[in-house]
């Protein structure tokens, strides 16, 4: 797209001194506006102790009895790679040994060096391949750790930064797709290679075993390992973000195209079967298969051609399939529910596939923590917005759910309720959204009201414990709100497909029919409703912001898409046309510019005010774009805050204080703008 019409355009460069004199200016500005009120300090110490409570669930990894665990607190804020046994972690103060100090590896290298993840070799656990990211950025360094001798392993595996994907295959080999280097990439930044490497050998003995075109989206490359069958390798080329063509590599380094619908994903492989889940319907044979099914698709089958697939789940309509994890024996299923989880067990047997339920509690939201393997156990954490989380831990197919942790309540939650109520879309689609507010809370539209969104990648907004929104929002007397609109992943693809492309602006105007409907009760109004969102959720703030200013009387929006006519030219952007269209194309260009909020923005409108926040480290969603539309408002006479941290990239992966810090600037921000007289 052209841009000779974007005066903000300077913004986008990371390296020049005009746009971080600019940059400086506003975080010097955003700082005596919000950290210099007196409630910051004493907010931002209260969120990191409570980040800090060594009571907090410790979540971990379990490897041949060993518990992993990274854990952050004040003397460690990069971090510590530690672990203990199952024994000891029953215990109220485990022993915990420390493996890895990234804070003194840090410091040794003259880095700044944060863990953004541990790879254990599975049949050899000790051995791992330890990923760097400098800052908290997407791109990393991976190199071979060996965890008994606390050491990097001389002459290990070893691959240079970038936006890479490295796996285990042998413990003398090892699956890499490479981004180190321009003609390893996409158009959208990420590796197009597969190479598999030997120990010991240098890259130029490295043998290649797929390249795709550079306008495609990226190769990743892993292995099953089965009970009982040979160990399966897996070659994923994506030509975007949801539609792939799966390979099985053969010893001779032949690829055999498997051939599944191209939007449909492995979830796992057990008893010889691929778990495969459907973005769209499938005819196999003479069976139909519809989108959203979780499917058991033998091996033989797909390399025949033919052969006996067996549905192991069909969603209904207000049903997905959430996440799914594969035991030695059995295959498990969280199932969203109305936006409640379940979880649903299969068994394979030479009759087909047993169905079986896990008891669970009937409300809130399960996440799958670990399953440790060549077992039948498998790790979960359970909360709802009002009930702190709990781990758990169950052996399949009937054992009895042990709680192993509980997480400590941060607030009273008897004064406070939970509800789940339902907007109505302008087309008439019935919305779930979640309110968490005072039992006697008046409805006589005072109360500060906070509304968090994301309505995109099919990712689900779900009923989490808000604990430091209690003792910070809830007792202030606000209340908090979460709206599940189409986009996301709440009720399975045609959910999300409902928002897809030209169709984004259904997720918008959903979100818009939840504020409306929050107005409507009497529980708040629009000077004191505000509204937030990240990433994509930045984009659905703003667009919303653009659309219906006179509807929000404050917006938090964070590490945010605004300009979609270039939004394909930043970074990772031209990874997500699938989500959004591509701007080059002449039809989707009118769609992105009928509501990109950057091109939106006009003189003479009042819009409400707004707290902008990114990260110079964000290599996924370019900081410019928050960056532009601060100063064009700002330019416009509008009321625009905006707040760049040096670290934490796009996920926040940081030290806790910068966590802390930026919880808290996002409260005072709300106190100000609704909890204050006017």
């Amino acid at each position: 797209m052209s841009d000779h019409h974007d005066p903000y355009l300077w913004l986008e460069d990371l390296d020049g001194e005009h746009a971080a004199a600019w940059v400086a200016g506003q975080n010097a500005r955003t700082r005596a506006r919000l950290d210099a009120d007196p409630r910051f300090a004493p907010v931002r110490d209260a969120v990191l102790a409570t980040l800090r409570d060594t009571r907090q669930i410790p979540f971990f990894t379990e490897y041949q009895g060993w518990l992993y665990n990274f854990h952050q607190d004040a003397e460690h804020p990069r971090g510590v790679y530690r672990r203990t046994t199952l024994e000891h972690y029953r215990r109220n103060d485990p022993d915990w040994q420390i493996v890895l100090d990234i804070d003194a590896l840090a410091f040794a290298e003259g880095e700044d060096w944060y863990l953004d993840g541990v790879s254990h070799y599975t049949q050899s656990p000790e051995h791992c391949l330890v990923h760097l990211t400098r800052g908290g950025q997407d791109a990393t360094v991976s190199r071979e750790y060996h965890l008994g001798q606390r050491a990097f392993v001389d002459g290990g595996f070893a691959f240079p930064e970038g936006k890479n994907h490295v796996t285990w295959r042998t413990l003398d080999e090892a699956f890499v797709c490479p981004a180190w280097s321009d003609e390893q990439l996409t158009r959208a930044g990420y590796p197009r290679e597969v190479w598999l490497v030997r120990r010991g050998e240098p890259w130029s003995a490295a043998r290649r075993v797929l390249q795709l075109p550079e306008d495609a989206m990226m190769a990743i490359a892993w292995r099953f390992l089965g009970d009982g069958v040979a160990p399966i390798d897996i070659v994923e080329a994506s030509d975007g973000f949801y539609s792939k063509q799966y390979f099985i590599l053969g010893a001779d380094d032949a690829l055999t195209p498997l051939p599944l619908p191209p939007r449909a994903d492995i979830e796992g492989y057990l008893a010889d079967a691929f778990v495969v889940r459907l973005a769209e319907p499938w005819r196999w044979g003479d069976a139909d298969f519809a989108a959203g099914s979780l499917l058991a698709v033998p091996r033989a089958t797909l390399l025949a051609g033919a052969g006996p697939i067996e549905t192991l789940l069909t969603p209904g309509a207000r049903q997905s399939v959430s996440a799914v994890e594969t035991t030695r024996r059995f295959v498990v299923v969280n199932l969203l529910d109305n936006v409640q989880s379940r979880l649903v067990a299969f068994e394979p047997g030479d009759a087909g596939w047993r169905r079986f339920e896990l008891a669970t509690p009937e409300t809130g939201v399960i996440e799958f923590v670990d399953q440790p393997w060549q077992t039948d156990v498998l790790s979960y954490s359970f909360s709802d917005h009002l009930t702190p989380a709990g781990l758990y831990r169950v052996t399949l197919p009937d054992g009895a759910p042990e709680c192993l942790r509980q997480q400590p309540a941060a607030f009273d939650a008897s004064p406070y309720v939970a509800e789940q109520r339902q907007a109505t879309a302008p087309d008439g689609e019935l919305i779930p959204y979640f309110v968490v507010r005072r039992r006697d809370a008046p409805f006589d539209g005072s109360t500060p009201t906070l509304l968090y969104g994301y309505g995109g990648f099919e990712v689900p907004m779900l009923p989490h414990y808000v604990d430091n929104f209690g003792p910070h929002w809830l007792e202030k007397g606000g209340a908090f709100a979460i709206a599940c609109i189409r986009g996301g992943g709440e009720f399975g693809p045609a959910w999300h497909q409902a928002a897809q492309g030209a169709n984004k602006p259904v997720s918008f105007a959903d979100f818009v029919a939840v504020a409306e409907d929050l107005v409507a009760s009497g529980l708040t109004r629009p000077d004191k409703l505000a509204i937030e969102g990240g990433s994509n959720g930045g984009l659905l703030v703003g667009a919303a912001m653009v659309a219906r200013p006179e509807l929000f009387g404050a917006v938090v929006c964070e590490v945010p898409l605004l300009d979609m006519l270039r939004y394909t030219e930043l970074l990772a952007g031209a990874s997500w046309i699938d989500e959004y269209g591509d701007p080059d194309d002449e039809r989707d260009a009118a769609a992105l510019a009928a509501y990109s909020p950057y091109q939106r923005v006009a003189a003479g409108v009042a819009y409400p005010s707004v707290l902008f926040t990114t990260s110079a480290r964000d290599d996924r969603v370019h900081p410019g774009h928050a960056r532009k539309m601060a100063a064009k408002l700002l330019a416009h006479g509008q009321d625009a805050l905006f707040f760049e941290t040096d670290g934490g990239g796009h996920s926040g992966n940081t030290d806790q204080a910068q966590t802390a810090e930026e919880l808290a600037r996002v409260l005072v921000y709300l106190y100000q703008r609704l909890v204050d007289p006017c």
